[in-house]
Formats: C-alpha cells, sequence, structure tokens
C-alpha cells in the first residue's frame, strides 16, 4: 500500500488526473460543437492543407515537450546492450504493429475510418510517458532514454513506410477490403516530417543548446518543468476541437467509441505481459525488464492524432480514434505499473538492477 502511494506521489497533478483532463477536454467540446456550432468555419478560415492552423499549432505544440525530453546523447550506448535493444525492436516494430492490425480487423472489421486509427496508433511507440512509467516502475532510466531517442528517429524514417504496409499491402495479400481506405504515403510522410520531424529538429536543438549554454542542471529542472505542460495543453485543446466537430455522430452512436476502447485496452495489456515475459525469458534484470515491457506496450497517440488530422482532416473518425487512446493507455498503463511493481516484489529472486 505505501509502495501504490508512493506511485502517485511521483505523478505530477497532470499526470495523475489526465484521464480526468482528458474526459473534461471530450465534454468541454461536446458542449461547444452543440452551442457554437459556427467553430467548422473558423477552423477553416486558415488552413495548411487539410488542416486548420489552429490545430497545426495545437499539434506542434503537443509533441515538442515530449520530444525536447530525449536524451539524444545516449544513442551512442546502443551497442552496449544489443540484447535489450533487439528484443525492443522487435516487440515495438514487429509484433506491436501487428497485433494492433489483427485487433482492428477483429473488433472493427465493418468500420475503416475507426480502424484505421487503430491501425495508426500501433505504428507508433511512445516516446513521452513512457519515461514516467518506467521511472515508477524503477525500471532502467538510462536504458529508456536510448530506446525513446531510437524510436524516436525511427519514426520519422519509417512511419509512412509502415501506414503504407498495414493499411494497403497486407489487407491486400489477405484478401482484405482496401478500397475503403483513401490515403497516399506521400500524405503521411508529409504529415510525418511535419508533426514530428519539425518538433524533433526543435527538441534534439534544444536539448544541445540548453546543455551547452546553461548545463544539465538547468535543462532538466528548470527548462524542461517549464515546457513540459504545454503537450498537455496541445493535446486537450486537439481533443476540445475534435469532439467539438465530431459531437453529432457521438452523441448519435456512442457505443462506436466502446468498439474503439476494447482493442485499445487488449493491445496494451497484450504487449506489456507478452515483453515482460520475454525479458524474463531472456535473462534480464527486473529493470530492463520492466523498461521493455513499458516501451513495448506505450503508444505515440499525439503522431496518430497528428496524422490522422493531416491526412483526413479534423472531424474524421481516424482523428476521433486517435483521441481514445489516451483514455484507455493512462489508466491501463498507471494500473500496470502497480503490477510491476508486485511482479518485483513476488519474485525477488530476480536481479533488480
Amino acid at each position: 500500500m505505501d509502495e501504490e502511494r508512493a506511485v502517485l506521489a511521483r505523478l505530477s497533478l497532470l499526470d495523475r488526473y489526465l484521464p480526468l483532463w482528458i474526459l473534461l477536454a471530450m465534454a468541454g467540446g461536446l458542449l461547444l460543437g452543440r452551442f457554437f456550432p459556427a467553430i467548422q468555419g473558423w477552423l477553416d478560415a486558415v488552413r495548411i492543407g487539410r488542416t486548420s492552423l489552429p490545430i497545426a499549432l495545437g499539434l506542434l505544440l503537443m509533441m515538442y515537450p515530449v520530444l525536447a525530453k530525449v536524451h539524444y546523447e545516449e544513442l551512442g550506448r546502443a551497442a552496449r546492450d544489443r540484447r535489450l535493444l533487439r528484443l525492443s525492436l522487435l516487440l515495438v516494430w514487429g509484433l506491436g504493429p501487428a497485433l494492433m492490425f489483427a485487433l482492428a480487423w477483429l473488433f472493427l472489421p465493418s468500420q475503416p475510418e475507426f480502424r484505421t486509427g487503430l491501425i495508426l496508433i500501433g505504428l507508433a511507440p511512445c516516446i513521452a510517458m513512457v519515461l514516467i512509467w518506467i521511472d515508477l516502475a524503477q525500471g532502467d532510466r538510462e536504458a529508456a532514454a536510448l530506446l525513446v531517442a531510437i524510436n524516436s528517429i525511427i519514426q520519422v524514417l519509417a512511419y509512412a513506410l509502415l501506414g503504407g504496409f498495414y493499411l494497403k499491402i497486407l489487407p491486400g495479400w489477405l484478401g482484405l477490403a482496401t478500397q475503403d481506405v483513401t490515403f497516399s504515403m506521400a500524405e503521411i510522410a508529409a504529415a510525418v516530417l511535419v508533426f514530428l520531424g519539425l518538433p524533433l529538429a526543435a527538441g534534439y536543438l534544444s536539448r544541445r543548446i540548453g546543455l551547452q549554454l546553461k548545463g544539465p542542471r538547468w535543462y532538466e529542472q528548470r527548462f524542461i518543468p517549464f515546457i513540459s505542460p504545454f503537450a498537455l495543453y496541445g493535446l486537450l485543446f486537439t481533443i476540445v476541437v475534435m469532439f467539438a466537430l465530431q459531437g453529432q455522430a457521438i452523441t448519435s452512436d456512442p457505443l462506436r467509441l466502446v468498439g474503439v476502447a476494447v482493442p485499445l485496452l487488449l493491445y496494451f495489456a497484450i504487449m506489456w505481459s507478452v515483453a515482460f515475459a520475454v525479458g524474463l525469458r531472456n535473462g534480464l534484470s527486473y529493470a530492463k525488464t520492466a523498461t521493455l515491457a513499458f516501451t513495448a506496450a506505450g503508444n505515440n497517440f499525439e503522431l496518430a492524432i497528428a496524422v490522422s488530422i493531416s491526412v483526413w482532416g479534423v472531424s474524421s473518425r481516424q482523428a476521433l480514434a486517435g483521441s481514445v487512446g489516451p483514455l484507455i493507455e493512462v489508466p491501463v498503463l498507471v494500473a500496470l505499473v502497480y503490477v510491476s511493481l508486485w511482479l518485483r516484489r513476488r519474485f525477488q529472486v530476480l536481479p533488480i538492477g
């Protein structure tokens, strides 16, 4: 019980009640759409492609603090623990997308827009909140920083290719319908370059310049705490707008969102469990096993939302599916932190460090 209270105490107020803030943002968006129907015209007044300028700024604001936290200098340590790196890459970029693809088609065979939104979530491993879960579960912080840095770069290079494979090529091989999924790989690539590439470059330069000019203590203890809340502000702003535009579709058939939530719940639970078991089976310490499990289970829903909005529009069901992601992921991974700590106590024969 004391350990459980310690977990909650180490979460900031914003992180501790993130599901509540998301629910309030959803409710606020629905009310805004009902009482101010002119919001659609306001958002469409200034556009960049299919994305309104206010939404684009919100998405960039959502991504930048996340990428400014990444320890890019840890990339050079990759060769020191090739076993952890190999297992992580196999789980994150091999099993993860394939599992989400299977769950999306299993639970949403006749809802291509929601299915596409789920698949896009499965293609992007988490590069932000995962550091919090690993820290709370007493995982390996240095290994976590390394994996996050590597996954950030891989997302820029491979996200569009994986999107094309799982949304068009693989369904075609399996004889599944693809004609109802309209997009081009160029559109996804452009969205990734804008909404991940630009904040990734900004985050890298911020860290490099900040460490050189002010030092690591100022950067980690002053700058990062200052910019961190803006990621949540950008996320909540985006959710408010999406639900304002989706109000009629949501209230007319709320069970559709439940259909999106179930495969997400299964995905997080399965990925974490498989990764934890794989870590133990391969002789990893508890700290590295926990790091592997949470890295595999978490997803970069911010990128999935940004790509969906850029390619299909802010009022699309693809974007709506992405917005359900953090609502399910946060409470599930908090619960898995407790499970991880319980397993550490239960199997104390395992090496901790």
